[in-house]
């Protein structure tokens, strides 16, 4: 392995990998090498505790550590070996739990902890955003769940991903499919719904996306009904909570006036004329 002399972002985005959903992983065979661990039975040991930490931590292991059996060659023959395929939290706790005298573990430790830190808001740096950031920051996290989300819902038999989507909307807004929502806001055709709400209707929606995959997780046979069905059990449940607290149904929640397309825009028109 190349010495690594000075900590920059291309040490380890140099092996990230990018599935055909646009999910970043990495491979965890390629982190290995990079961070110096020659044998793999040792590295596979820091695995594990990454995994324990991840679990306590109440993330799904399944999420976050992919597991990914390739077949590689030995001389004539063949065998299958275990690689992981890593989310960017999963390469944080395993540069965390590994030997920090390797050079490169000190370097994956201030970068993984650095980028996944920019992932994330406290309390207090989240009260403190403009209506706009807060929605931004939730758009964000509802694209990242519905990434993970869809990618449960595939591997337990999810086909019609239309009506899996809308059974969660129906649930969580009184029996309005997408295009409901789409229709009652204004929105023009194909216009993204998740665009043009508030940031405590987003709020709802990350509630119903993040309840509904670690429902699915513990589903154990591939059941598309019963998947779909969840998914509707999970958004009424949501609806049912807001209700016993007493607060504003989904679709009474005002539409803002400007789409976070409209919002990006102007932004980017800001940075272009500096």
């Amino acid at each position: 392995m190349n010495q690594l002399t000075e900590y920059n972002e291309s040490t380890f985005e140099s092996i990230k990998h990018i599935n055909e959903y646009g999910n970043e992983y990495w491979l965890a065979r390629e982190l290995q090498t990079m961070l110096g661990y020659k044998e793999w039975r040792l590295f596979a040991a820091v695995i594990e505790k990454a995994q324990i930490a991840c679990s306590q931590s109440n993330n799904s292991i399944n999420s976050n550590f992919g597991v990914y059996p390739k077949i590689v060659k030995t001389g004539v023959s063949t065998k299958t070996i275990i690689d992981y395929k890593l989310s960017r939290y999963a390469c944080y706790l395993i540069v965390q739990n590994a030997n920090p005298r390797f050079e490169a573990v000190a370097l994956g430790q201030t970068y993984f902890a650095v980028q996944t830190r920019k992932m994330e808001l406290s309390e207090e740096e989240y009260s403190k955003l403009t209506e706009d950031e807060k929605r931004l920051y939730r758009r964000k996290q509802t694209k990242d769940g519905n990434k993970i989300l869809y990618k449960i819902a595939r591997e337990k038999g999810v086909k019609n991903f239309d009506r899996f989507t809308n059974a969660g909307y129906k649930g969580l807004y009184n029996g309005e499919t997408a295009n409901d929502i789409a229709k009652r806001k204004g929105l023009r055709y194909r216009e993204d719904i998740l665009d043009n709400m508030s940031s405590v209707e987003l709020g709802a929606n990350i509630f119903r996306i993040t309840q509904t995959e670690a429902l699915l997780e513990k589903q154990e046979e591939p059941n598309e009904q019963v998947a779909t069905n969840t998914h509707y059990k999970v958004g009424k449940a949501v609806r049912d909570t807001i209700k016993n607290l007493g607060g504003t149904m989904p679709e009474e929640l005002p539409t803002p006036k400007r789409s976070l397309k409209e919002i990006e825009k102007e932004e980017l028109k800001k940075i272009e004329t500096k």
